[in-house]
């Protein structure tokens, strides 16, 4: 079955929640693999980014802005619970 958002197909779930809901996931949630001190500083500086233009939309009046800002927001604290679970298993003890 093919899935198509706003005219798009989306290849896979991650994308499907992408399109529809216009959130790169893996930059505020960060990727589920290892990412090196660098990449991780980058993707966060992007996301607060991202973060404050959707909370200046939402202020401006864009609802779907502000939705999408609270989401963003609550990946962003959802991942070291992730990432500590995996590096707890593979025995690292090491947390993001």
């Amino acid at each position: 079955m093919r899935t198509f958002v706003a005219g798009q197909e989306a290849a896979d779930e991650d994308e499907f929640v992408e399109l529809a809901l216009g959130i790169d996931v893996d930059l505020f949630r960060g990727p589920l693999e290892q990412e090196t001190t660098e990449e991780r500083r980058a993707r966060r500086d992007v996301a607060r980014e991202v973060l404050r233009d959707l909370r200046e939309s939402a202020d401006a009046g864009d609802e779907v802005a502000g939705w999408d800002a609270l989401y963003a927001d609550a990946l962003t604290r959802t991942v070291p619970f992730i990432r500590a679970a995996r590096d707890q298993r593979a025995g690292t003890g090491a947390a993001a």
